[in-house]
C-alpha cells in the first residue's frame, strides 16, 4: 500500500499559473525551515500574533518543523489545519495554510501564510491565497473565509483587498508588550464568485473529503 492509502492528503495538489501548493516532503519541509531561518519579515515589525519569528534563526527553523508535524499528528475531520508548501519552478518560497473547526456544520475557514523575504513584492501572496480560497469555496463548499492582519501590515491587507475581503471588526492584541489593533476580514462565497480569480487546478481532492469532515 502507498502512503496515500493511509494519508490521502499527500496526493492533494493545487496549481496556479506560477505556483504549486502541496504537503511538503521531508526535503521540502527542510527547505521551508531554512527559509524561515533566513527571515520572513522586517525584524522591526511583528506581523504574527504568536511571535514565533522573535527567536534565533535555528529556533525559527525548528519551530517550522515542529509546527507542521504537530498539525499532521493532531488532524481530525472536525478540527484540521492544512499547511501547504508553496513552490515556484520547484523552489520552496513559503507556506500557505487553511484551517477549520466543525467545518461540515460551520462552513468557515481561516487562512494564514508567509513568504521568504526574498520572494516578497512579486504578487505571490495573492496567488497562493487565491489557490486555497478556490479549494475552500469550489472544492469544499465553504460559505465564509476569514483572515486578519495588524493595521500596519499593508501587504497582507492589500492581498485581502484584491481578493474581495471586507472588514469584519477589530481585535486588540498585545505584541512585543504593546497594544496593537488586528483588523478582521471576511470573504463570502458570493463575493468570491463575483470576483476576478486566479486560475487554479485541484488534484486529488476526492479522496480527501472525509478528512475535511465531508461525506
Amino acid at each position: 500500500m502507498s502512503l496515500m492509502t493511509h494519508w490521502p492528503l499527500a496526493g492533494l495538489r493545487l496549481t496556479t499559473p506560477r505556483l504549486e501548493l502541496r504537503l511538503p516532503n521531508p526535503d521540502e519541509l527542510s527547505a521551508l525551515a531554512s527559509l524561515a531561518a533566513e527571515g520572513v519579515h522586517d525584524p522591526a515589525v511583528q506581523p504574527f500574533t504568536v511571535a514565533w519569528t522573535d527567536v534565533e534563526p535555528e529556533q525559527r527553523a525548528r519551530s517550522v518543523l515542529q509546527y507542521h508535524w504537530r498539525c499532521w499528528g493532531v488532524w481530525q475531520p472536525e478540527d484540521w489545519e492544512l499547511n501547504l508548501v508553496v513552490l515556484r519552478d520547484g523552489v520552496v518560497v513559503g507556506t500557505q495554510g487553511i484551517s477549520a473547526r466543525d467545518f461540515a456544520i460551520r462552513r468557515e475557514v481561516h487562512t494564514g501564510s508567509w513568504l521568504g523575504r526574498s520572494h516578497h513584492g512579486q504578487g505571490l501572496g495573492t496567488e497562493m491565497r487565491a489557490a486555497v480560497l478556490h479549494l475552500a469555496f469550489a472544492g469544499l463548499g465553504a460559505r465564509h473565509a476569514v483572515s486578519g492582519a495588524y493595521a500596519d501590515n499593508a501587504a497582507s491587507l492589500g492581498v485581502s483587498g484584491k481578493l474581495g475581503y471586507r472588514e469584519d471588526g477589530i481585535e486588540h492584541h498585545v505584541v512585543r508588550g504593546k497594544s496593537v489593533v488586528l483588523r478582521r476580514l471576511r470573504l463570502t462565497a458570493d463575493r468570491w464568485r463575483e470576483g476576478e480569480r486566479v486560475a487554479v487546478k485541484t488534484e486529488g481532492l476526492g479522496e480527501c473529503l472525509p478528512w475535511f469532515g465531508l461525506g
